[in-house]
C-alpha cells in the first residue's frame, strides 16, 4: 500500500515536472511555505469533501482552517451546494467515485446523509484515502463493522466527527472516567427519538436541482419528493433526518454524541451492552442498556448529577471544570484537530472508527428495540442479538444496485 509520503512526494515531483515544461512561472509563497507556518504545497494533506451542504460545509471550513489542509476537490449530488464551492475555486464534481479517483487526494471529508456514509467511506479507503466522517457513524450495526474493518485492513487513519462529545460532554465524562465521582452506576442520556418509514408521493424533480438516483444510492429507489432529501433538523417530516431509508432518526443523530460522551464517561466505548429493556418492562420508566459490569445508560430520565456514598449518576450534559483534564493525547481541541494531527502522525484519532462504531451499535440497538417493543439481549463481541432471529434480520439491510460494500 503506497503511503502517504510516497504520494507527497510523488505529487511534488510532477507539480514540478510540470512547472518546468511551462517555464515562465510564479511560485508563491504559499506554494514554497510561509513565515505564517503555511508549509509548502508538497506536505499539505490534499482533502476531497463529499457532501457539501449544511455540517458538511462547516466540516471542511473547520478542517482547512489549518494551514496544513488544502482544498483539492469537492462533491454534491446537490447543484447548488457543489456550484457554491465551485465558486469558491474548488473543482467539483457530481459522483463521489471520479473524486476518490484522484491520486493526488490524501483524506476525504463524508458529510452526506447517514445512508451513503458507509459506501463512500469504505470505496475512499481502498483508494487509499483517510477519512473524516461526520456522525452517526453507520445507518446500521453491520456496516460500521465493515467501516471498522477497511480502515484496520488498508492502514488508514479515520475520525468520526463529534464536536460535542468533547465541546459539550468532555468535562463530565472524563470527570467520570478519573473517578472524581466513584463508582459510577448509571449514566442518563436523552438524544430524542427513532425514525419513521416515509410514504410522501412523487413529485417532479425541479431541473438543475439534484441527480435523485446519486442521492438514494444504496437506499431503494423511490420518487423524488423534497422532503425526504431535505435538510430540515429534527424528526418534523421534512429532512431525511426524520425517515427510516436514510438516518437512524434522533436517536442515532443526537445519539453520536451524547451517547458518545457517555459512553466515555462510564469507560465502556470499546464494547457493548448486553441486554437492552423496553421502557416500562422490569420497572424501567425508559429505554435502558445494561452492560456486562452492570453499569446502566437510560434514555432519558436523570437531570443533573449526584455523589452519595461514592456512588453516581452524571448527566451526559452537565458541564463540570475538570482543571488539567482532556480527552485528546496530542493536545488537538477539536475532533478536526484531532484528526489532522493523526494524519500527519499516523496513528488512531480520539474519535477513531471503532469507538464511533460502538457508539453508533447503541443507537441501532435502541432503534431496534423501539421497533420490536420489547427486551432485547446483545452480544457485544460476536456483535449479535442472542436467540432471536427476528432483531438479527434488523443488524443490516438490503443494498440497491451496484452499492455494495
Amino acid at each position: 500500500m503506497e503511503t502517504r509520503k510516497a504520494r507527497i512526494t510523488r505529487r511534488g515531483f510532477l507539480k514540478a515536472t510540470a512547472a518546468a515544461a511551462a517555464l515562465p512561472t510564479i511560485i508563491t509563497s504559499k506554494a514554497l511555505g510561509a513565515a505564517d507556518g503555511t508549509p509548502p504545497a508538497s506536505e499539505r494533506i490534499a482533502l476531497g469533501g463529499i457532501g457539501m451542504g449544511g455540517q458538511g460545509s462547516g466540516d471542511t471550513g473547520q478542517l482547512t482552517r489549518d494551514r496544513r489542509v488544502e482544498l483539492a476537490a469537492v462533491c454534491d449530488v446537490k447543484y447548488s451546494a457543489l456550484q457554491a464551492w465551485e465558486k469558491r475555486g474548488a473543482r467539483g464534481y457530481t459522483d463521489y467515485r471520479e473524486l476518490i479517483a484522484r491520486d493526488d487526494i490524501d483524506m476525504i471529508m463524508c458529510g452526506t446523509p447517514d445512508h451513503w456514509h458507509a459506501q463512500i467511506t469504505i470505496d475512499a479507503m481502498k483508494a487509499g484515502k483517510d477519512v473524516f466522517c461526520e456522525k452517526p457513524l453507520s445507518l446500521t450495526i453491520r456496516e460500521g463493522r465493515k467501516m471498522v474493518e477497511a480502515a484496520r485492513a488498508y492502514g488508514r487513519i479515520f475520525s468520526c466527527g463529534s464536536q460535542r462529545v468533547i465541546g459539550d460532554y468532555g468535562r463530565l465524562a472524563c470527570a467520570a472516567r478519573s473517578g472524581r465521582f466513584g463508582k459510577i452506576l448509571e449514566a442518563y442520556a436523552a438524544p430524542g427519538g427513532p425514525p419513521r418509514m416515509c410514504y410522501l408521493p412523487g413529485q417532479v424533480i425541479p431541473p438543475n436541482t439534484i441527480n435523485w438516483d446519486l442521492w438514494l444510492g444504496p437506499a431503494p429507489w423511490v420518487p423524488y419528493h423534497p422532503f425526504r432529501c431535505g435538510r430540515a433538523y429534527g424528526l418534523g417530516g421534512k429532512g431525511f433526518r426524520t425517515w427510516y431509508d436514510y438516518s437512524g432518526g434522533m436517536m442515532t443523530d443526537w445519539g453520536g454524541h451524547k451517547f458518545g460522551g457517555a459512553m466515555h464517561g462510564m469507560g465502556v466505548d470499546h464494547t457493548g451492552p448486553t441486554e437492552i429493556i423496553y421502557p416500562g418492562n422490569r420497572d424501567c420508566k425508559h429505554l435502558t442498556y445494561v452492560f456486562a459490569n452492570g453499569m446502566r445508560l437510560v434514555v432519558g430520565g436523570g437531570q443533573g448529577y449526584k455523589c452519595e456514598k461514592g456512588m453516581a449518576k452524571p448527566f451526559a450534559g452537565m458541564p463540570v471544570p475538570v482543571p488539567g483534564l482532556r480527552w485528546y493525547e496530542n493536545g488537538a481541541r477539536s475532533p478536526h484537530q484531532d484528526v489532522i494531527n493523526c494524519v500527519v502522525e499516523r496513528r488512531r484519532p480520539f474519535r477513531d472508527v471503532e469507538y464511533a462504531h460502538r457508539v453508533a451499535t447503541v443507537c441501532h440497538i435502541g432503534n431496534i428495540c423501539y421497533r420490536l417493543k420489547r427486551d432485547l439481549k446483545w452480544d457485544p463481541d460476536k456483535e449479535e442479538f442472542i436467540g432471536d432471529a427476528e432483531a438479527n434480520r434488523l443488524v443490516d439491510r438490503p443494498r440497491r444496485g451496484p452499492w455494495q460494500i
